[in-house]
């Protein structure tokens, strides 16, 4: 039997509250029909006894305390799935904004997803290849990983999300069984169509299921894009057998949505008024990556976020560099030199490419050259940081070696075109190129076997490519 409850006992913010309700459920979603036959949804996201507090995704203006009717649905919040999502965009709760019309489901699923039981998880192996270096070398991405990139505001996270959803390949993967979820929350109108026309002039619009969260949306919905992303990236990875990447921008705004409707529903604050329950629902969403035994598929995610005044110990990226498997860290100076993308290597880490980096996976030597550069650069800004003191010209010759490395390293390597797309072949070669401005006995991290391989050869074709030049100075007395 349906009920209808009418009249609404409270309104707060984006919550009415009812009295008398019997058989409710939690995340339970209602319909609400107001005195004038508009129809919104909201779901129950507070149970006290009878009375159950509900959250409205349009907002709660122009709803009366007398004449309002609340329809329990019976069922959690879900959104229609079929292979027909690839390539159409959506808005945070699911609906479809790109004039195409609605889907035609051959299943709904629970938003809130199904957790993974960990028996059943397969270990992350087999890298992704984003074609940008100084991530494919040296934090190198992992098929079934989660790993965030803390960024700073105003900083160009965005042409990066861009460009590895562009780019973004795993091995053995056809261009049929790879697919790119995109979530977008919180962005302006321009940054919103600079995504949409960004996918779709680079041709990869047709493998990517797009969730788009603007500014001046309900906030409320912006606390349930991530999760229509996620039980998306789930269709299409458990159900299709396909490789999903979840590309997520910006969690921080979804953390201060979340902080918001905590505050109205009257919890009590933690640090920097954010909810105690913070670490959990970041969790909930971030856990819903992996790999899971049986299945062809995976789901792979990059969640992207703001790190207000450049804080890393701010709750957001703080809690979720505790959750995901390493991190990406973009620099602000690095920007300002004109470097792109402007990845800060030394705080910047994969925990999973021990595993999925080598041979069989990329090549023998990519463990020991991502060893050594890393080892290479901190001496760098040792260096560097001896050199504001007494100068560069009191250096030892080896640290002006370091130096000169440096300048190379952060130029050729870190920098990048944001439409060059270096397999990872060419990634670890340029590696070694620029290790050759180190002598031989500074590479303690690498074998003498393979720095007999690469080195040396890496050295050899350095001195042909310089010889030339040379030649032609001695050949002729008058030069």
């Amino acid at each position: 039997m349906i009920l209808d409850y009418i009249g609404v006992k409270e309104i707060n913010g984006s919550l009415i509250v009812l009295d008398n309700v019997k058989n409710a459920s939690f995340e339970e979603i209602v319909t609400i029909r107001l005195e004038n036959g508009a129809l919104r949804q909201g779901r129950i996201v507070q149970m006290e006894g009878d009375r159950v507090v509900i959250q409205v995704f349009q907002g709660t203006r122009g709803i009366s305390l007398d004449n309002t009717r609340t329809r329990l649905m019976g069922r959690p919040m879900e959104l229609p799935l079929s292979p027909e999502i690839l390539g159409r965009v959506f808005d945070g709760a699911g609906r479809p904004i790109d004039g195409l019309g609605d889907i035609f489901p051959v299943k709904r699923a629970n938003i809130n997803g199904t957790p993974i039981n960990p028996v059943s998880r397969v270990y992350p192996k087999n890298y992704i290849n984003t074609g940008i270096s100084s991530i494919d070398v040296l934090m190198t991405l992992i098929r079934g990983q989660k790993l965030p990139i803390f960024s700073g505001s105003g900083m160009n996270h965005n042409e990066l999300a861009v460009q590895i959803a562009r780019q973004a390949k795993i091995k053995d993967a056809t261009g049929d069984n790879f697919a790119i979820v995109f979530a977008a929350m919180g962005v302006k109108n321009d940054v919103a169509e600079y995504f949409k026309q960004s996918f779709d002039e680079s041709g990869v619009l047709s493998k990517v299921v797009m969730f788009l969260n603007l500014a001046n949306d309900p906030i409320i919905e912006r606390t349930l894009t991530p999760r229509c992303a996620l039980t998306a990236a789930e269709y299409l990875a458990f159900e299709q057998d396909m490789h999903v990447l979840v590309i997520m921008t910006d969690m921080t705004s979804y953390a201060e949505a979340l902080r918001e409707f905590s505050s109205s529903k009257g919890e009590i604050p933690g640090r920097k008024g954010f909810p105690g329950y913070l670490y959990s629902d970041l969790a909930s969403l971030y856990e819903r990556a992996g790999m899971v035994r049986g299945k062809n598929g995976s789901v792979t995610q990059i969640p992207i976020l703001t790190m207000p005044n450049d804080d890393v110990t701010h709750p957001v990226p703080d809690l979720t560099g505790y959750i995901t498997e390493g991190q990406i860290v973009l620099d602000r100076s690095l920007e300002g030199s004109g470097i792109y993308p402007p990845v800060s290597v030394l705080p910047s880490l994969s925990r999973l490419m021990k595993d999925g980096i080598g041979a069989g996976y990329t090549r023998e030597d990519h463990s020991a050259l991502a060893n050594q550069l890393f080892a290479a650069y901190a001496h760098v800004m040792d260096a560097r940081s001896l050199a504001s003191v007494i100068g560069e010209e009191e250096l030892s010759p080896i640290d002006k070696k370091y130096m000169e490395f440096g300048k190379h390293f952060e130029s050729q390597f870190v920098n990048q075109g944001p439409n060059e797309n270096r397999t990872i072949e060419e990634s670890l070669d340029l590696g070694w190129k620029l290790l050759t401005f180190l002598p031989r006995e500074e590479l303690d991290r690498v074998d003498d076997e393979i720095l007999d391989k690469y080195y040396e050869k890496a050295k050899a074709t350095t001195v042909s490519a310089e010889s030339p030049a040379d030649n032609a100075v001695e050949s002729d007395p008058q030069a």
